[in-house]
This record gives C-alpha cells, sequence and structure tokens, in this order.
C-alpha cells in the first residue's frame, strides 16, 4: 500500500466528506480536498496545478477552494479561485492553515482536514452566503492523485 492509502482510513474520509457538505450548506463556495503522495516541488505551484486539473475553476461564482496535501512531504496548501481571492485580504487562509497545522503536529490528520474544512466554509460564508438557487457544482469525495 502506498502511504496515500495508508493516511486516512475509510471512515475517516467519510467524516471529511461529510464536513465538506457540512460547510458548504452555509456557501455556495465549494470545497474539495486532494491527496497525492508528494508535490515534486512547491507545495502551492502543485496546488494550483491540481485546482486547474480537477476544473475546480470552473464553478458559477469562481469560489472553489483546494485543500491539497502532499502525504509523504508533510506539507499542505490551501488554493483559492479568482473570484474568491479577489474579495479576500492576502492572509485569508492563514488561520485556517494554523488550526490544521495544530492538529497536523498531534498526528490528528482527520480532525486537522476537517476543522479546516469547517473553517473553510465558515469564512467563504461571509463571502459567498449560500443562496436558493445554490446547486453543489463539484464532488464533495477526496480526490487522489
Amino acid at each position: 500500500m502506498s502511504k496515500i492509502e495508508d493516511f486516512l482510513s475509510k471512515e475517516e474520509e467519510q467524516e471529511i466528506v461529510e464536513a465538506i457538505r457540512i460547510a458548504e450548506q452555509n456557501t455556495s463556495g465549494e470545497i474539495r480536498v486532494h491527496l497525492e503522495k508528494t508535490s515534486n516541488g512547491d507545495v502551492l505551484n502543485r496546488a494550483i496545478e491540481v485546482f486547474h486539473h480537477l476544473k475546480m475553476n470552473n464553478t458559477k461564482e469562481q469560489n472553489g477552494v483546494l485543500i491539497y496535501i502532499a502525504v509523504e512531504d508533510k506539507a499542505f496548501a490551501i488554493y483559492g479561485d479568482k473570484g474568491i481571492n479577489d474579495v479576500v485580504p492576502d492572509n485569508f487562509w492563514d488561520s485556517t492553515k494554523d488550526v490544521m497545522q495544530s492538529y497536523f503536529k498531534r498526528g490528528n490528520f482527520k480532525q486537522g482536514i476537517s476543522e479546516g474544512v469547517l473553517k473553510a466554509g465558515k469564512q467563504l460564508k461571509a463571502y459567498f452566503p449560500w443562496q436558493q438557487d445554490d446547486i453543489d457544482e463539484l464532488s464533495n469525495e477526496i480526490s487522489k492523485g
């Protein structure tokens, strides 16, 4: 088994998917989690590549958010689409990253990812509140590369 397959149990993955569903209830924003063995370089640049590969840039309001984790590198990044980046301060995702990192340092990756997803959802709500006609534009399942 690869490190990606060992990183989270099936139950933990389902708990994260549920956190995504809950986070997206209050915002039109779309949140995804992607796991890879290694970023092969700069983690943020790789997160941007994956963001486009997953077609997260095709949301109606350009408000997709990717939580990217390079398992073997022990590195992660949060990347938001143009619609989000145009309206938020430069350090918008720092508090979310700090919460996640505090769990990661203790080896509690499932909880760190879940808390990051829920916090991202709360932050997105301020700029992209849920509207009556909103639809879930992207899969909530964890993607792996």
